[in-house]
């Protein structure tokens, strides 16, 4: 499985730092986060960066191994 860790804003809209997902790509992952969490989640979602493996990705077929591991970036403030 998937992990994916949440930062700042995206931590407490899931209401975790981190969990385990299954899904062989970047889009059934997000659809599962957004149907897991809510409006809340997928607010965030649609504001934040997605980094893969520490590369930051868009495209949804984006395929997914196992081991992957996947941080959600909200827009943080400051400078």
């Amino acid at each position: 499985m998937a992990t994916v860790r949440y930062f700042a804003a995206a931590a407490e809209a899931a209401g975790t730092e981190s969990e385990q997902v299954r899904a062989d790509t970047l889009g059934l992952l997000i659809d599962d986060l957004r149907s897991r969490h809510g409006a809340r989640l997928s607010r965030v979602l649609d504001a934040s960066s997605v980094l893969h493996d520490g590369r930051y990705v868009r495209d949804p077929a984006t395929p997914l191994t196992q081991d992957a591991v996947l941080d959600v970036l909200p827009p943080f403030a400051g400078g």
